[in-house]
């Protein structure tokens, strides 16, 4: 038996509706049309650990290529095993190919740093990142800003500010969470990175981004830059 197939096994038609809602699904959302077998992630890490040293190449692009969402994580949990282990361009190269296949932000946030995160800090090469950045497409944006959760760690701020500055006109809700969930982990690493920009921007912020970013402020400090 084979990683696909036993997720083919674990299918509950009744968790995947709860997901397919969960995930915005519907027609005109942001993950339209993906569907579900209805696997709990802790299942699918279980089939991940199991399969992590002897998935090829090709069984991975196969999963990835899979209708059913948790099949696409399946595999995109094991190359982050896999990089981690021998950082592996091809692993890199892998990921880049199917930005397509990973569209929704659970795909993203589990990955992007461990991958695309851990490419820059190895390579110091911020090619990878600015094409996602410049993208027009959501989910390689959403990529390029939450590979900055790794790089932050280093305490290498100035292209996680670059991709603030950048998305602060952004369009897309889930664009503001994810740049004001790693402005509020560059705070936690230096609180005047997050203030600097702060005092220069929240005037113009999206909420939704200064909300998620001043999460960890005191009171007082909430209540100014909300005000």
């Amino acid at each position: 038996m084979d990683a696909i197939q036993e997720l083919l096994n674990l299918k509950n038609d009744e968790q995947a509706k709860h997901l397919m809602h969960f995930f915005k699904t519907g027609k005109g959302q942001y993950g339209e049309g993906d569907k579900f077998l209805g696997i709990r992630v802790p299942q699918t890490r279980c089939i991940v650990k199991k399969y992590r040293n002897n998935t090829t190449f090709p069984q991975l692009q196969e999963m990835l290529n899979s209708e059913y969402h948790e099949i696409r994580l399946c595999a995109l949990l094991i190359m982050v095993l896999l990089y981690e282990k021998n950082n592996d361009e091809n692993i890199i190269r892998l990921y880049i190919k199917n930005v397509k296949n990973i569209n929704n932000w659970d795909l993203v946030d589990l990955t992007a740093h461990k991958i695309i995160g851990s490419h820059y800090i190895k390579t110091h090469d911020r090619s990878i990142i600015d094409n996602l950045a410049n993208s027009g497409h959501l989910w390689s944006e959403r990529i390029a800003v939450v590979s900055q959760w790794s790089i932050v760690k280093t305490g290498e701020f100035g292209l996680l500010l670059e991709l603030c500055e950048k998305f602060l006109t952004h369009k897309h809700d889930l664009m503001h969470k994810a740049t004001g969930w790693m402005l509020r982990e560059a705070g936690k690493k230096d609180l005047k990175v997050l203030l600097g920009f702060l005092d220069k921007h929240a005037k113009t912020m999206p909420r939704t981004m200064l909300r998620y970013s001043i999460e960890k402020l005191t009171p007082q400090q909430r209540k100014f830059y909300m005000s």
